[in-house]
């Protein structure tokens, strides 16, 4: 049986050590204690120093049967705001708080049930392979950790990510890239009322863009978004300057460089209707995964939930997560629901039945 007992109290103890985006350092370092003792080699790259933050990734290796391929496991360290102070409250099977913070089971549940799970396979002299468990930093701000790991540290081919809302034995089978839009166009600023010929309206030229881009829900597996327009003159003042900021995402890596392709395109001919120009990029954040059923580690990851006593469902996602920088890098990662409910919000609260059930599935996953 879990030990439950622990579990939770492990749960609670993290919880409580702040570790908002860039400053996971006193919760990093309880980690590596804990994993320490657990008998694993511990070891932090340096990510931190190259996004501002003030520690970097954890990378825990334990060792296991070497005649077995290692796995990975990972979750990230960070919390969003307000992430301090946060005061856990157990009601029946629920964990919550006060209200005044986020609960951080985004993702501090994922690392809990990681290091639990290992635990009881230690414990119970459990045959695994050797566990990669790699703690991730500033993953809420835009995955700049796992963007900046050292990935020469990692020999694992295969793993899961535990950082998706949902019941134990959801399996995020699929999740999309992402494209950045940031820019400004740029016109000539003008008396609006005295000479307006002699000006060209930035903000003229922007709404022709934007009202010929397809936007928001582009198909199943597609979206666009322009979330900013900034601009600030007079009522008198033809406008020479906006700043657009927009996205575009796909589980398809193809549709989403085509959605990004189409979203220049109408920028270009906007300028060139009304004689602006552009200047801006359209960035890379991360590229988009797709596995299916039929797929050998998500007919191993379905075999750990019947295992476990878990029904096993597989979902898309419309976010991204660790796991889009891992599969680019070329590690078959794939992300788990792990109970976490609310996320992101000082209603967020997890089940003590997800935090068991969760560890209970990656001790199946792990078991040979």
């Amino acid at each position: 049986m879990i030990n439950q007992e622990r579990l939770v109290n492990t749960f609670l103890t993290y919880v409580q050590i702040d570790s908002e985006s860039l400053e996971e350092k006193d919760f990093a370092l309880k980690v590596a204690e804990d994993f320490k003792a657990l008998g694993a080699c511990v070891s932090f790259d340096n990510a931190g120093e190259i996004i501002g933050g003030n520690v970097g990734n954890l990378y825990c290796k334990l060792a296991g049967d070497s005649s077995l391929e290692p796995i990975l496991m990972s979750a990230h360290m960070d919390t969003v705001k307000p992430g301090k102070g946060i005061k856990p409250i157990i009601e029946g099977n629920i964990i919550k708080t006060d209200g005044t913070t986020v609960l951080g089971s985004d993702d501090k549940s994922g690392i809990v049930c990681i290091l639990e799970a290992l635990r009881y396979a230690k414990e119970n002299g459990i045959n695994h392979p050797p566990i990669e468990a790699v703690f991730t930093i500033a993953e809420e701000i835009g995955l700049k950790g796992s963007q900046n790991l050292d990935y020469s540290r990692i020999t694992a081919k295969k793993g899961v990510v535990l950082d998706s809302g949902g019941d134990a034995g959801k399996i995020i089978s699929a999740a999309p890239g992402q494209l950045k839009l940031t820019g400004t166009f740029i016109g000539k600023g003008a008396h609006a009322g005295v000479a307006p010929e002699k000006g060209i309206s930035a903000i003229q030229i922007a709404a022709h863009a934007i009202s010929n881009m397809k936007l928001l829900r582009i198909d199943e597996e597609t979206t666009a978004n322009i979330g900013t327009i900034t601009a600030n003159y007079a009522t008198n003042i033809v406008p020479e300057k906006v700043t657009i900021f927009g996205e575009a995402r796909s589980r398809d890596n193809a549709k989403l460089k085509a959605q990004g392709e189409h979203m220049m395109k109408c920028i270009q001919d906007a300028c060139e209707k009304f004689g602006g120009t552009f200047e801006g990029e359209l960035t890379h954040s991360y590229s988009g995964y797709k596995y299916t059923e039929d797929d050998a580690f998500i007919k191993d990851l379905k075999a750990a939930c019947v295992a476990a006593g878990l029904t096993p469902e597989l979902a898309v996602s419309g976010g991204g997560s660790d796991v889009n920088n891992m599969v680019e890098k070329g590690v078959l990662a794939v992300n788990l629901g792990c109970g976490m409910d609310k996320v992101h919000t000082v209603n967020e609260q997890i089940t003590i039945d997800n935090l068991v059930n969760t560890t209970k599935l990656l001790v199946e996953l792990i078991r040979k």
